[in-house]
């Protein structure tokens, strides 16, 4: 509905900020953390939207870059998450590093965000580890649709999925590779860790 928007900043807020739209006046939800680097009253800003529906309220949720909104619509998709606890993970840190705890089945780390027990970062990690995209600038390397069955084969052999994607990341010049000597070179450097 609303994809986005451009505007000044009329005021921050604890937990928003109020864009003016040549005096249209939207209230935006955002984390604490890019509420912090978007500047003050009379800058311009560029977000991209979500907007929630419910049955007593239209909330509108944004941020600066696309990624971090797929991120928060993926951690919605959680039972258990809604919009105030997206907001406090991607509060917490950068996406990456969000993307990497997800990755890696860190629920120690999730669990330290305010708000996440032991039993919501469970949840997280189980729901999400699959639905990550495989690329995640900062956190991964492009992988390939041969990496993609390398790392099938190791979950076939009983590796987790973060074991999995560790051992091939440390497989290096792999693009000339076949789908089995990625695998052999995978399974050396999982057995020397």
């Amino acid at each position: 509905m609303i994809a986005g928007l451009r505007g000044l900043i009329a005021r921050i807020e604890t937990g928003a900020v109020v864009v003016d739209l040549n005096g249209f006046m939207l209230r935006v939800q955002s984390s604490t953390r890019v509420l912090a680097h978007l500047g003050g009253a009379g800058d311009p800003v560029d977000l991209v939207t979500h907007l929630a529906v419910r049955e007593d309220a239209m909330t509108l949720y944004g941020f600066p870059t696309q990624a971090e909104l797929d991120l928060f619509e993926l951690l919605l998709t959680v039972s258990g998450v809604g919009p105030k606890v997206a907001l406090a993970l991607l509060s917490f840190g950068e996406p990456s590093a969000l993307y990497e705890a997800i990755a890696n089945e860190d629920t120690v780390l999730l669990s330290k965000v305010p708000g996440i027990g032991k039993k919501t970062a469970e949840q997280i990690v189980f729901h999400l580890r699959r639905k990550l995209p495989d690329f995640v600038p900062g956190v991964s390397t492009p992988i390939d649709d041969a990496d993609r069955e390398v790392v099938a084969a190791l979950e076939a052999l009983g590796y987790t999925l973060a074991e999995a994607r560790a051992g091939l990341a440390a497989v290096e010049h792999r693009g000339g590779m076949s789908v089995e000597e990625r695998v052999y070179n995978a399974l050396q450097r999982l057995a020397r860790s």
